[in-house]
């Protein structure tokens, strides 16, 4: 896990049930890295239900696999900074899963929904937003985690597409729900990067 200063802020990180899973975890052999990379494996199961066991188990079975994501991803850092299990190469193990993760997961959105160009599209838009994160600050400026299609934006979305997808699908035979997210993440994931590059040039400019 990287900077504590530059840690997503997320509310669950202080409730009573995630600072005992941490702790526990902070007293095992695990490590926060191999959190990180479990992070991928949820991701690519959850991938794998969605565009090729397509059904409302399989959707349900996606919900449940991108929550788990999130999980990990939310341990990860506790168990680092809390924990005080932090290493040198934390910070790649925080970013680099975190791509893998969401490529998998919109990927094979777009390919449920019989428009892979627009998973892909959503995905590298999401990359790009990291990128824009990142690069903020590389400049020197805090990290800006700002939306409207952050990554938890996008991982809530989804859930709640699976979610309704899965009924959809049942009842319908349908995929508007997912074709919806899918069309919903790449528009907002633009909307993101446009929100971030300006507030870091404003930024920079008053630095200037």
């Amino acid at each position: 896990m990287g900077n504590h200063d530059n840690r997503r802020p997320i509310a669950a990180r202080a409730t009573g049930w995630a600072k005992s899973l941490a702790a526990a975890l902070a007293q095992s052999s695990i490590t926060p890295n191999q959190i990180s990379v479990i992070s991928i494996f949820f991701a690519a199961v959850g991938a794998m239900a969605l565009a090729w066991a397509l059904s409302p188990l399989g959707l349900l079975l996606c919900a449940a696999c991108v929550q788990l994501r999130l999980l990990c991803n939310l341990l990860d850092g506790m168990v680092a900074v809390e924990g005080g299990k932090q290493t040198p190469t934390g910070g790649l193990y925080n970013e680099l899963p975190d791509r893998i993760a969401d490529s998998l997961l919109i990927v094979a959105l777009g390919h449920a929904v019989l428009h892979p160009w627009l998973g892909w599209l959503g995905a590298l838009l999401a990359v790009l937003t990291a990128y824009v994160r990142v690069f903020g600050g590389s400049a020197g400026l805090a990290q800006d985690f700002r939306g409207p299609m952050a990554k938890p934006h996008r991982m809530a979305l989804l859930t709640v597409a699976c979610l309704l997808g899965a009924a959809e699908l049942h009842w319908n035979g349908t995929r508007h729900a997912l074709l919806a997210a899918s069309a919903l993440i790449a528009i907002g994931s633009a909307l993101t990067c446009f929100t971030r590059i300006r507030a870091m040039a404003a930024l920079l400019q008053q630095k200037g």
